[in-house]
């Protein structure tokens, strides 16, 4: 029997490569120097080979924030407690968070959701609880989680999707939060890409250089005792992965096959990217890389998928910031496209001298 992911994995499809020629003859239009905005220029022929509309608008424009908690924060590889993920979880619902002030700024609606957080939180109205386990396992003694669990959080971040589509969607982005994921994010990236784990780990929430070695270790000992396959990405996330990635992986599949542009964030989202790009490398074509974080697996992700960052801001926050960012940066780009005058339209003349 054929799984959701797999399903939604089958209705991902390229995007509409004549209609991107046609945005690109109405932008070499416009009242300005052929390619001039540059980057902007792409971005809005993407959106339109994306969606599939010639004039899109990105009206509803929406944050997936997903939280879950790691067991391997056991050995002593963050610099803050596993306690600051529902506490953390708490601020971005009163909207006092980095991601609420810059989705606020972007006009974007933050959802957040539960989908492995170590205890249950309180009921709120604007917290989705999808709760596949309370965190994952130590990945340094064993796999993360079970292989139905991966597929379950998969699915859970499609229905997390679903839902909302049904309130209108025009482009999301996405967001992280949990103590240790940048452990489980390193590991995963070390797989897929075949680099060492010295290249692909950065400092995450700023540790010291003992810890930083600490974790290195840790990840080594993590993909050494679990051997996880990238050839079967289900296997990745399960024997090192996170509840919050595994749900954001599923999250950017059911984007794409719904046509909706996908903003992503830093390094974890970056590493939901991976494992959705290796379910199905067709999604790599509606991702938008919204800026590239200082840490330096974030890099060897973008490389690896083919993405090129919006914007080199030094972020390393994670929660969907820099997303917010760069959907502004889209926005204006679409708005360029079919806001601005043409030659025509302004009485121009195309000639020069």
């Amino acid at each position: 029997m054929i799984s959701i992911r797999e399903k939604i994995a089958q209705q991902i499809i390229g995007i509409d490569q004549a209609l991107m020629q046609k945005a690109g003859a109405r932008l070499d239009s416009l009242t300005k120097p052929k390619g001039s905005l540059g980057r902007l220029e792409e971005l809005a022929k993407q959106v339109v080979g994306i969606t599939g509309r010639e004039t899109p608008s990105l009206k509803h424009k929406v944050i997936f924030t997903l939280a879950g908690d790691h067991g391997v924060t056991d050995e002593g590889i963050s610099a803050y407690p596993q306690e600051v993920t529902p506490q953390m979880v708490y601020n971005f619902l009163n909207g006092g968070a980095g991601i609420n002030v810059l989705a606020r700024h972007a006009g974007c609606r933050v959802v957040v959701a539960d989908v492995g957080i170590a205890r249950d939180l309180d009921p709120h109205p604007g917290l989705v609880i999808k709760k596949i386990n309370y965190g994952t396992k130590n990945i340094a003694k064993g796999p993360a989680m079970a292989p139905e669990e991966a597929e379950a959080v998969i699915r859970a971040g499609i229905e997390i999707f679903e839902e909302e589509y049904r309130k209108g969607i025009d482009i999301i982005g996405t967001g992280d939060m949990g103590i240790g994921n940048t452990t489980a994010s390193s590991a995963i990236t070390a797989c897929f890409t075949g680099k060492a784990v010295e290249t692909v780990t950065g400092r995450g929430t700023g540790i010291d250089d003992r810890l930083f070695s600490r974790k290195i270790d840790v990840i080594k000992q993590a993909l050494r005792i679990n051997k996880p396959d990238p050839a079967d990405p289900l296997s990745v996330l399960a024997k090192v992965g996170g509840f919050e990635i595994g749900g954001l992986s599923g999250i950017i599949l059911a984007a794409g096959a719904r046509k909706v542009p996908v903003v992503i964030d830093g390094f974890i989202s970056g590493a939901a990217a991976l494992v959705a790009f290796h379910i199905q490398p067709l999604i790599r074509d509606y991702l938008i890389a919204s800026h590239r974080s200082v840490e330096q697996g974030h890099r060897i992700i973008l490389e690896h998928i083919g993405l090129k960052p919006v914007l080199e801001l030094d972020l390393r926050l994670g929660e969907g910031t820099g997303a917010a960012l760069g959907i502004n940066v889209v926005d204006a780009a679409v708005k360029i496209m079919n806001e601005m005058a043409t030659f025509s339209q302004a009485h121009v003349s195309k000639e020069i001298g």
